[in-house]
């Protein structure tokens, strides 16, 4: 019995989180309220303080949740044979997927949540994300370059170069509004850079 007792908790827990995402991307982090995600779930209050404390926490958990399933998208796309040329290209090309979705994206509520939050009491979720990023970039690029199919001395440079352009396009799609020219432009600098020329037609 309490064996389905918690997974009937785990996947109440998944049922807030998934609806509170919703609710995140329609107003953003600053205007939601735990009386929002109450009613958009359909549950008490009492039920909701049962698993989270406050719109932080939530968000927080809706953060990492949105990160780990980008993460099983892309881990399930890489085949065996995969060089690290094919899964950088595959990252970018996800990532184009993600700049272009404009109306289903947290980045607003994500701006929000960063600087409405103080930095210490948050840990800096961010920029934890962004460093963790950014080794493992470093470490696809050192393994492209081991198999021979990236040309790059300087791997963590170009690791937090690769990222920095992720993010400053992150920003443009949500202020200046972004094509998937311009998206195309900046992964055939990268692949570029890196020594690998990109045609027109794979970019998709």
């Amino acid at each position: 019995m309490w064996g389905s007792m918690g997974e009937k908790s785990v996947q109440k827990r998944k049922y807030i989180l998934e609806t509170a995402r919703k609710v995140f991307v329609d107003k953003g982090f600053k205007k939601v309220t735990m009386k929002d995600i109450v009613e958009a779930c359909g549950i008490s209050r009492g039920g909701l303080y049962l698993y989270f404390d406050d719109t932080s926490q939530i968000f927080m958990e809706v953060m990492k949740m949105e990160s780990q399933e980008a993460d099983d998208v892309f881990s399930d796309s890489i085949t065996e044979d995969a060089t690290a040329a094919d899964i950088l290209f595959l990252f970018l090309r996800e990532q184009k997927k993600e700049l272009l979705r404009r109306n289903d994206t947290l980045t607003q509520a994500i701006y929000e949540f960063y600087f409405q939050s103080e930095p210490v009491k948050k840990g800096n979720v961010l920029k934890r994300q962004f460093d963790s990023a950014v080794k493992i970039m470093e470490r696809l690029i050192g393994m492209g370059v081991e198999q021979g199919g990236f040309a790059c001395e300087d791997c963590r440079g170009m690791a937090r170069h690769i990222m920095f352009v992720l993010e400053g396009l992150k920003i443009s799609a949500q202020t200046i509004g972004i094509t998937s020219e311009v998206v195309d432009r900046e992964i055939r600098f990268i692949m570029k850079s890196l020594g690998v020329e990109v045609g027109e037609e794979s970019l998709g």
